[in-house]
């Protein structure tokens, strides 16, 4: 699952939510037209021009004084409207989702290196008005008397805005969470220069081995002389040759799991459904012919390959280690070859 999570994104995002809220703030305003609260309707005029201001903020990507100006008004717009209608609109439910919400911002201005909302001071502006609001009702009960019908109806909307908010914001927060998690997990399983997996994830693979019905092979393999490339062409050389061979291998060993075993050398997990030791040859065979070539400088590479076959469900160190042993044979004999 990608997300979508850049400052271009979170300003559409916040121009579609303000633009909502301000439908809702116009709405309000007939409904307390209609219904003889004029102290309402000259309310809902500063609070139709906060959200007025909030797409100039939005517009100059002034995020943080959005947040800080419309949860400020939101609480105080909360804080009134109970007042003056008292409980069975429902307009203090809006605390139930105001103190998650923050507390998501704060998490996207983390992610876009944003300034920091206080999300703590807010959330006790939020319960302070939460409590003198409600507390205010239960002692002298509404401004304005109204009829069970529209409160029935406010109360069932100001429910579904608030449980759409939260919906939302959660959802919002559980995919990106989700989308960091797999790019934490995609960095700590591929080597960040050559784009193959690292050790880490390949012992992960060779430990998961459990069928003892199929034949596993792993190769080692080292590049001949790669000190030599870096002390003659240089270490920009060096790791464009690591970067090249393993395009090489991956377009030679398609159904092979690649790894950068570290350094110079690579280690390659292999099913036995081909003939895995003509597969390597062809491999090597590849990088001899292959061109590296560097700054107008032709290297000569060439590689050694040792090969271990397990049955079962091998001991993988002793498994590792017998692949690692052939190869030093090979290295022992010449270098450029494949030792079965």
């Amino acid at each position: 699952m990608n997300t979508t999570f850049d400052n271009n994104g979170i300003r559409k995002i916040t121009y579609t939510i303000n633009t909502v809220i301000l439908f809702i703030v116009f709405a309000l305003l007939a409904f307390f037209y209609f219904s003889h609260m004029p102290f309402l309707v000259w309310f809902s005029l500063p609070t139709a021009l906060v959200y007025l201001i909030g797409y100039l903020l939005i517009y100059k990507n002034k995020l943080y004084a959005y947040v800080c100006m419309v949860y400020s008004w939101l609480t105080l717009y909360m804080f009134v409207t109970t007042i003056c209608l008292g409980y069975n609109y429902g307009f203090h439910l809006y605390s139930l989702s105001m103190i998650p919400i923050i507390y998501y911002t704060k998490y996207m201005g983390y992610r876009l290196n944003m300034r920091s909302t206080r999300v703590g001071m807010f959330a006790a502006l939020i319960i302070l008005a939460y409590l003198g609001c409600t507390f205010y009702v239960a002692i002298k009960g509404p401004v304005y008397e109204s009829t069970e019908a529209a409160s029935a109806f406010f109360w069932i909307s100001n429910s579904l805005i608030v449980f759409s908010f939260l919906i939302y914001y959660t959802r919002m927060l559980l995919q990106n969470i989700i989308s960091s998690e797999e790019k934490l997990r995609q960095m700590s399983y591929v080597d960040k220069l050559t784009g193959l997996y690292n050790r880490h994830y390949m012992m992960d693979q060779l430990e998961r081995i459990t069928d003892g019905s199929r034949t596993h092979t792993v190769a080692m393999i080292d590049i001949d002389d790669f000190k030599k490339i870096n002390d003659v062409y240089g270490h920009n050389a060096g790791d464009y040759v690591l970067k090249k061979l393993s395009d090489v291998m991956s377009a030679s060993c398609p159904g092979a799991v690649i790894s950068r075993w570290g350094g110079e050398e690579f280690l390659l997990l292999i099913g036995n459904q081909e003939d895995v030791p003509s597969l390597m040859e062809q491999l090597r065979g590849s990088v001899e012919a292959e061109d590296f070539s560097f700054e107008g400088s032709r290297i000569r590479v060439t590689i050694t390959i040792g090969l271990s076959e397990k049955e079962g469900s091998p001991d993988i160190d002793k498994w590792i280690q017998e692949a690692d042993n052939k190869l030093y044979i090979g290295k022992k004999n010449g270098k450029n070859v494949v030792i079965t």
